[in-house]
């Protein structure tokens, strides 16, 4: 059994986008970024999918 532990997307440019939606240092969403210390590892697996793909957009 693996004790897998995801670390923070953050790169300490807390800055959220005009829309004031998406952070342009880890480009999670508000809620991403709030549910972050107490999501699964699945989620945030999924919260870091959304990231990358919003960030390659």
């Amino acid at each position: 059994m693996s004790n897998q532990t995801i670390e923070s997307p953050c790169v300490n440019i807390c800055k959220l986008d005009e829309d004031g939606v998406l952070c342009v240092g880890c480009y999670r969403s508000r809620s991403e970024i709030g549910e972050w210390g107490f999501a699964s590892d699945e989620r945030k697996q999924r919260i870091l999918q959304a990231a990358s793909e919003r960030r390659h957009r």
